[in-house]
């Protein structure tokens, strides 16, 4: 039986006297898409940081594609689309660039890309639809055609696991419809995925489950049980009806 593309148990994290996680759990299988959902300071980032193993957790524990984070970064099984302020636009690369720094782990001693390397990228290039791109400098790129050109950068590296957040974040429908239906058939070849995100309109199409987070998992099922008005509320502050309660 394959093991959990990601398994976080009881994991609390602190930044000084800030609690940004305590106690959360979520295990996701391969072959699914979890989304992850919560307000803004509910610690969607900082958990996703923690699976990366970039956060080191003051309790608890976190494997990766059925190792440590560490064993997972090392071996390119696992990617991270961060948000959008997190990457600075302005910093002199292309697009193909960006998508060569996830065959890293694959280089040779002269770290020189050889044959396999410049195909892996030609090929996650055209599959997220930015081949025509390839020498444009990644900051002049529309949101929805950058975030294509990370989750690009995980395809080429052969990443098992990939963590996405915000992905729709800024995007046009056009590119989030792109985007669903991309991760739909990296999930269907076998990939873990989890997709933090504010756009639950989307979450249907996209994810087979979906977890709601208030620095712990307070709900973790099938997307309709959680996108139920009853269970938003616990999270959202909002009412039966759906709407924000004043």
């Amino acid at each position: 039986m394959a093991a959990p593309a990601v398994d976080v148990r009881e994991v609390t994290v602190r930044y000084g006297e800030v609690l940004a996680l305590d106690g959360a759990s979520l295990r996701v299988e391969p072959g699914r898409v979890c989304g992850l959902i919560g307000m803004n300071g509910s610690g969607k980032s900082t958990l996703f940081k923690t699976i990366m193993g970039l956060v080191t957790p003051e309790h608890g524990t976190v494997a990766v594609d059925g190792g440590s984070s560490a064993r997972a970064r090392r071996a390119g099984a696992v990617a991270y689309v961060p948000q959008s302020e997190e990457v600075d636009w302005s910093f002199p690369l292309t697009v193909r660039d960006v998508v060569m720094m996830g065959r890293y782990g694959h280089l040779g001693l002269t770290r020189r890309p050889r044959r396999a390397d410049h195909e892996a990228v030609d090929a996650a290039l055209e599959r997220v639809g930015v081949a025509p791109l390839a020498s444009r400098q990644i900051g002049r790129l529309s949101g929805g055609q950058r975030k294509r050109a990370f989750v690009a950068r995980g395809i080429a590296q052969g990443a098992r696991v990939l963590l996405l957040d915000e992905p729709f974040a800024g995007v046009d429908r056009d590119s989030e419809a792109t985007m669903v239906r991309l991760l739909r058939e990296l999930a269907a070849e076998g990939a873990g995925i989890v997709v933090s995100t504010h756009d639950l309109h989307a979450l249907p199409e996209l994810a087979d489950e979906a977890a709601l987070l208030m620095r712990r998992v307070l709900l973790h099922g099938p997307t309709a049980q959680v996108l139920r008005p009853e269970n938003l509320a616990m999270a959202f502050g909002l009412g039966l009806d759906g709407r924000a309660e004043p």
